[in-house]
């Protein structure tokens, strides 16, 4: 029995709070400014032609240059929160450790630096004689890496 009663008095109370709530709404809505009236077109006669000279746009925003020690900065900064952490740093050279490490146990032993020497010592060795020029030792450098064009207009 206490049940019930105390049910039907949450039920009157929550009726309550509903028309308090509904009236309120009913009163800011009734508060609100009009709605602003629409600009009107303009007349496609009264739209500036080709030859309008004394028009004038706004200037376009300037890109910041960055000088050659930032760029070379926000290659290792991943997050741009303007700080090099360790991992950061370290992510750069993980590729080319990857290949370095054939037998991906994350250990370079002198086996696999050493096989990897060797295979590019042979391959830039054109002529077989155990010695590199100056021709075969150019072919050693690394290559630059290709630049993504800087938009693609």
């Amino acid at each position: 029995m206490n049940r019930l009663v105390l049910g039907a008095v949450l039920a009157l109370v929550l009726v309550g709070v509903g028309m308090f709530w509904w009236q309120g709404r009913a009163q800011v809505e009734q508060g609100a400014p009009p709605p602003m009236a629409q600009p009107v077109k303009p007349a496609p006669e009264d739209l500036p032609t080709d030859a309008a000279a004394d028009l004038r746009g706004p200037a376009p925003p300037e890109a910041t240059e960055l000088t050659r020690e930032e760029q070379r900065f926000f290659r290792f900064d991943r997050n741009r929160d303007r700080r090099i952490t360790r991992n950061e740093m370290l992510s750069t050279r993980s590729a080319a450790f990857r290949k370095l490490d054939k037998n991906g146990n994350n250990l370079l032993d002198f086996e696999e630096w050493a096989v990897t020497t060797v295979q590019r010592f042979e391959g830039a060795d054109r002529d077989g004689d155990r010695e590199l020029d100056m021709v075969e030792f150019a072919r050693t450098a690394p290559k630059p890496a290709q630049r993504k064009p800087a938009c693609r207009c």
